[in-house]
C-alpha cells in the first residue's frame, strides 16, 4: 500500500483489514436500508404513527444484549472469532430473508416483527461483542484504535446511503423489497470473511475456560474506576440518547408531516455528521477521557438544538451536529475500553460495554416513545439532550476523584 495511507486511513495498508471492511461497507448499507424500512413498516403501515411499537421493537431487538450477557462475552473470549462472526452473519441474513419474505406477500403483523427483532437481538448479542474484538485480529496493537474508528466510520458511510435508498423504495415499492436487499447484502461479508489470510491474522491468547470464567469480565470491570465511569456514561448516552428511529420519525411524522422519502433524508444527514466524527477520532493517537466528557456535552448541545428547531431543512441540519457529537463519543468510549483492557478478558468487558449500552435500550425506547406520544417529540429529545448533559458530568467527576493531575491515558 503506497505511502499516503497514513494517519487517518492507516488500518487500510494490511489485506486482513482491507478485506473485511469492503465486505462490512456492503452488509453495513443493507442494514440500514433495513432498520429504515422496519421503523417505517412499524410506524406507518402496522400501526398509526405510534412511536411506543417503535420503541417496543427496538427494545426487543436490544433487549437480548442484557439477557445474554454472559455468554456472549464467554465466546467472544473462548471462541474463533473468525468462526463465530460467520454463523452469526448467515443467521442474519436468514432472518432478513424471512421477515422480507412475509412482508411482500403481505401476510406481515406487528407479532412478526417483534419475533423477528428479537430474534435479530439475539444474533446479534453474539455478533457485536465478537466483531468489536476481532478488529485486534485484523491489526496491529498500535493501529486498533484507527481501526474501531474507522469501523465506525464504515457503519455510518453505510447510513449515508441505506436510509436514502430505503426511502426510495419504501416511496415506489415497499419495505419487503428492502429486507430481501438487506438479506442478499450478507453474502458479501461472508465473502471477505472466508477471503482472510489465516497467517496474517494476529491471533490473541484465548482465555482459559474455568468455572469462574463468566464472571471474571465483572469483576475484573469492578475493580477498574475509569472502565465503570465509561460503562455508566455509555449507559446513560445509550438508554436515553441513541434512540435516533424515534427522534427521526417521528419529527419527520407528526411535526413536519414528511413522507417516506424526507424521513430516509434525514437519516442519511445525521450520518454525515456521524461519518465526520467517526473520521476526526480515527485521525487521533490515543483517546483520552477528557475528550470523552467533551463528546458528551456537545451531544447534549447538539440534541437541544434539534429539539427547538422550527423547520424541516433547520433540523436536518442540525443533525450534522448530533450525529457528529454522538458518534464520537461513542468511538472514543469504545477505543478506551479496548484499548485499556486486557487481550484475555477484551472479548467480556465489550460484551458489557454493549450490553449496557444496547441492553438499555428497552428501558429507554419506551420512555422515549411514550414521550414523544404523550407530550410530542420535541420533548423526548430533550430526553435525549439531558442524557448528554448528565454524561458529561458523569465523567467529570471522575476525572476530579482519580485523575487530578492528569487525564487518562490509554498507555498501561
Amino acid at each position: 500500500m503506497s505511502e499516503p495511507l497514513t494517519g487517518t486511513f492507516r488500518s487500510l495498508r494490511g489485506f486482513n483489514y482491507r478485506t473485511w471492511a469492503t465486505g462490512g461497507i456492503v452488509s453495513n448499507v443493507g442494514t440500514w436500508m433495513q432498520r429504515t424500512g422496519q421503523d417505517w413498516l412499524v410506524l406507518t403501515q402496522l400501526t398509526h404513527n405510534n412511536a411506543t411499537a417503535v420503541g417496543v421493537v427496538m427494545s426487543l431487538q436490544f433487549g437480548p444484549q442484557v439477557l445474554l450477557l454472559p455468554l456472549t462475552g464467554f465466546a467472544a473470549d473462548h471462541f474463533d472469532l473468525r468462526k463465530v462472526l460467520f454463523a452469526t452473519q448467515a443467521t442474519a441474513g436468514a432472518l432478513a430473508l424471512g421477515l422480507g419474505l412475509l412482508t411482500v406477500s403481505g401476510a406481515v403483523q406487528l407479532w412478526h416483527v417483534y419475533v423477528f427483532a428479537f430474534l435479530l437481538g439475539c444474533v446479534t448479542a453474539f455478533d457485536a461483542p465478537a466483531r468489536h474484538a476481532f478488529a485486534s485480529e485484523l491489526v496491529e496493537e498500535s493501529d486498533l484504535s484507527n481501526a474501531v474508528a474507522l469501523n465506525s466510520a464504515s457503519f455510518n458511510g453505510a447510513r449515508m446511503i441505506g436510509p436514502a435508498i430505503a426511502g426510495l423504495l419504501l416511496a415506489s415499492v415497499s419495505s419487503g423489497w428492502v429486507f430481501l436487499i438487506n438479506a442478499a447484502s450478507y453474502i458479501a461479508v461472508l465473502v471477505s470473511l472466508s477471503r482472510l489470510k489465516a497467517d496474517q491474522l494476529h491471533r490473541r491468547g484465548r482465555a482459559q475456560r474455568t468455572r469462574s470464567s463468566l464472571t471474571e469480565g465483572f469483576r475484573y470491570v469492578w475493580k477498574r474506576p475509569d472502565l465503570r465511569a465509561i460503562l455508566l456514561m455509555f449507559f446513560v448516552v445509550g438508554t436515553f440518547g441513541l434512540n435516533f428511529p424515534i427522534f427521526i420519525s417521528t419529527m419527520s411524522v407528526t411535526v413536519f408531516h414528511e413522507g417516506a422519502r424526507h424521513y430516509g433524508l434525514l437519516s442519511s444527514t445525521m450520518a454525515i455528521g456521524s461519518v465526520s466524527g467517526a473520521l476526526l477520532s480515527a485521525r487521533r493517537a490515543s483517546p483520552r477521557m477528557g475528550f470523552l466528557v467533551a463528546a458528551a456535552a456537545a451531544f447534549g448541545v447538539a440534541m437541544a438544538l434539534a429539539a427547538v428547531m422550527p423547520h424541516y431543512a433547520a433540523f436536518g441540519a442540525t443533525l450534522v451536529a448530533v450525529g457528529m457529537g454522538a458518534q464520537t463519543f461513542t468511538t472514543t468510549a469504545m477505543s478506551l475500553a479496548q484499548l485499556s483492557t486486557d487481550a484475555v478478558v477484551r472479548g467480556r468487558v465489550m460484551a458489557i460495554l454493549l450490553a449496557i449500552a444496547l441492553g438499555g435500550t428497552p428501558l429507554g425506547a419506551p420512555i422515549v416513545g411514550w414521550t414523544a406520544d404523550t407530550f410530542g417529540p420535541r420533548w423526548a429529545l430533550a430526553v435525549g439532550a439531558s442524557a448528554g448533559f448528565i454524561a458529561a458530568l458523569i465523567g467529570i467527576h471522575y476525572l476530579g476523584k482519580y485523575r487530578p493531575s492528569r487525564e487518562a491515558s490509554i498507555s498501561r
